[in-house]
């Protein structure tokens, strides 16, 4: 998956499946059998989101596909999300994820995170959804009118810390700080509960807003700059401009190397040129958010 080699990885996970162990809803939700290979053509099909809000929000986009062979399709999938999955094309029906076991009928279940591995995607696949994740609602009108205030220069959304899960992909706030004096930049906080933070580098915080309110905000920021958390995938799966702030040892869905992704045509990816070391990450984006501050209608057109 690093290389890019999509069908090489399904080999090797076609011999994890042959290894999965029957189906039994006595088991801890986690362990709880998967898809082990079987036709999924004809069948109800629930689709299960248990990891991150950033991992529902890249795979969803394979929920179309599965939906042209599924005779329906389900998402089991966490509520903060249930109003923006809903609205994913092909979407038959959502219910909320509990520790339980789900209410719907279905005659077979698959984690959502391995729809590509079942549908057999190429990497050159990935990115023909995108925008497939839309805003639900307006944007807040208190925030909309901030918004209207600032609508001369460049708005950028920003968020500088993950899950405590990985640490090793949270930049400083500090190291942000000076996006803040490049002139004709406002930088808009989405960071959650980080309010005095935000007033330290200068952004406005929208740290309180939830995913739903977030989604209808992104269509009015120019830029969203993000480490790997779930704010970069849902500007992504959006099609907003992104730049995403990538550790030296990172995720395996962002490969080993290019400021490109398959994954989200409008993103741009900055990686660490030395491991533990954001220096040279912040000089990056610095320069870049120069350039790209001379003429907001830069990303406005696009």
């Amino acid at each position: 998956m690093r290389a890019g080699r999509f069908g090489d990885a399904w080999s090797v996970s076609d011999c994890v499946l042959a290894q999965v162990i029957p189906h039994d809803c006595n088991r801890p939700r986690h362990a709880q059998a998967v898809w082990t290979g079987e036709p999924l053509a004809g069948r109800r099909v629930l689709v299960r989101c248990y990891h991150g809000l950033g991992d529902t929000i890249q795979f969803v986009r394979f929920v179309p596909v599965l939906r042209r062979a599924a005779a329906e399709v389900t998402l089991w999938v966490q509520p903060a999300l249930l109003p923006l999955v809903a609205r994913v094309n092909r979407v038959d029906r959502v219910e909320p994820l509990t520790d339980g076991i789900p209410l719907t009928p279905h005659d077979i279940d698959i984690e959502v995170m391995e729809l590509a591995h079942a549908l057999r995607v190429e990497s050159c696949e990935v990115s023909s959804s995108v925008p497939y994740i839309r805003p639900v609602g307006p944007c807040p009108s208190d925030v909309l009118s901030m918004l209207d205030g600032c609508s001369s220069t460049l708005r950028v959304g920003l968020v500088w810390r993950g899950g405590d899960w990985d640490r090793a992909r949270n930049i400083s706030p500090a190291a942000l700080a000076p996006l803040a004096e490049i002139p004709n930049v406002r930088l808009f906080s989405f960071q959650p509960d980080s309010r005095h933070e935000a007033e330290r580098i200068g952004a406005i915080d929208l740290g309180y807003l939830n995913v739903v309110e977030i989604a209808s905000v992104l269509p009015h920021m120019d830029l969203v700059i993000s480490v790997d958390t779930m704010l970069a995938h849902l500007a992504g799966a959006m099609a907003r401009p992104t730049w995403t702030l990538l550790p030296a040892r990172c995720d395996w869905r962002w490969m080993n190397q290019g400021s490109r992704t398959p994954w989200y045509p409008t993103m741009r990816l900055f990686r660490q040129r030395k491991a533990d070391s954001w220096t040279s990450v912040a000089e990056d984006v610095r320069r870049e958010l120069s350039r790209a501050a001379s003429d907001p209608r830069m990303f406005r057109a696009s």
